[in-house]
């Protein structure tokens, strides 16, 4: 199983590595990229593949449910380099429909590290009422959105993102995983 990993960064080396190495070798000395990316870990949702980027182009952190907590040192140390050092300006938060992590949310029953993982949206669950009319799925879509939307809420918590909030620009996306499209919902 691992061998399809190895064998494909040989074949990415002996193909699109060679065919672009000047701009492999110019990203290798510095980044610049102009958009921090934070989403969900779904192995199903890759930044630079659904939005057509290169390599260099988008700053990413990922977890589960895409979650924006200040006591998440690691979103926090992401924050500050991708502002305060790349000078970002676009952040996007990123969730996707069908995800798991929301569902698990929604349906609870996880173990205890997931659950606590997942507190900071479960104010989520009451913004999206249980409907008869409603399908499960329409709901996890509802909750999936509403998460993208606290998520870029909880943003404005951080102290990088209080300093230069005139200029910094924020987004709420989430991608249909069956259609291949993104959609804003911030």
């Amino acid at each position: 199983m691992i061998e399809k990993f190895v064998n494909g960064n040989r074949d990415f080396v002996e193909g699109n590595f060679l065919d672009n190495q000047a701009y492999y070798h110019k990203i290798s000395r510095q980044q610049k990229p102009s958009l921090l990316w934070i989403g969900c870990a779904d192995s199903r949702v890759c930044p630079t593949t659904i939005t057509n980027s290169q390599l260099g182009e988008i700053f990413v952190h990922r977890n589960i449910a895409n979650i924006v907590s200040t006591g998440d040192t690691s979103i926090s140390a992401v924050l500050e380099y991708a502002i305060g050092h790349l000078n970002i300006l676009d952040v996007v938060v990123c969730g996707h429909y069908n995800c798991g992590g929301i569902q698990a949310l929604d349906t609870g029953g996880n173990t205890p590290i997931i659950e606590k993982w997942l507190q900071p949206a479960t104010e989520i669950l009451d913004t999206v009422r249980y409907d008869v009319e409603l399908s499960s799925k329409d709901r996890l879509k509802q909750l999936v959105e509403a998460n993208v939307r606290l998520q870029v809420s909880r943003m404005t918590d951080f102290p990088i993102i209080k300093d230069i909030n005139e200029k910094l620009r924020l987004h709420g996306w989430v991608y249909d995983l069956e259609t291949g499209k993104l959609a804003s919902v911030y």
